[in-house]
């Protein structure tokens, strides 16, 4: 099966179960940025189930093809699915994989899509490769990109004592100044998911930086809960 006969038969599973009066809300949701066939997450999760059971996966060499097709169809519901495949491909990605991910990452960039991208694929291809995990970030840093810049803050989201604290708060600095909100937002999620794992040094971090409202009362939260 080609990745085009792939996308064809998620688009026939998909299309089949839409539904447009759900669509409207989850339209509204994500600020109408995207187009929705209108299958809520309960039911996607079902029909991924449904057609990696039928389909499987596809080869490693037209992942790329298959993923960057999905993320061409105007629903949101595909790119979803998208994220899913490249999930259950993890293991199979090589490091070269970081240039087509980054540029899910700056299209039809979202929230929903770009934490996802940096917290798990991203983060799981930094977190084995130490020379890629070294130098990319600092070029997402440099772009003027929000959703890369996003992306050098959270790919360590979950990565609790193996984080690279210094890399982090480096990260923290080159984007305190923003007054995007959602640099300011992924500040605050990064430290503290951290705080789980060291308060102590995420305090230290907020007291002596200069860092947005937004972003210490997101740090703080369970760090102030635990006092």
């Amino acid at each position: 099966m080609t990745s085009a006969e792939y996308v064809q038969a998620a688009r026939s599973l998909y299309s089949a179960n839409a539904n447009s009066i759900q669509a409207e809300p989850m339209k509204a949701y994500m600020k109408h940025h995207f187009a929705f066939l209108g299958i809520p997450k309960p039911q996607a999760k079902q029909l991924q189930k449904t057609f990696f059971q039928q389909f499987g996966l596809i080869p490693i060499d037209q992942l790329e093809s298959a993923v960057k097709e999905l993320w061409l169809q105007p629903e949101r519901e595909y790119q979803y699915l998208a994220l899913t495949l490249i999930d259950k491909s993890l293991k199979r990605l090589g490091w070269e994989a970081i240039d087509w991910l980054e540029e899910l990452v700056v299209t039809k960039s979202w929230w929903d899509t770009v934490d996802y991208l940096a917290a798990h694929p991203i983060g799981f291809l930094l977190r084995q490769h130490k020379e890629l995990r070294q130098k990319r970030p600092a070029v997402w840093l440099r772009s003027g990109n929000m959703w890369l810049m996003r992306t050098a803050i959270l790919f360590q989201l979950y990565y609790k004592a193996d984080t690279d604290v210094p890399q982090l708060f480096d990260a923290i600095r080159a984007c305190a100044d923003s007054r995007e909100f959602f640099l300011g937002k992924a500040i605050g999620w990064a430290l503290r998911e951290y705080s789980k794992t060291d308060p102590q040094s995420v305090m230290e971090f907020v007291e002596s930086e200069r860092l947005s409202s937004l972003s210490v009362r997101e740090a703080l939260k369970i760090v102030r809960k635990a006092i």
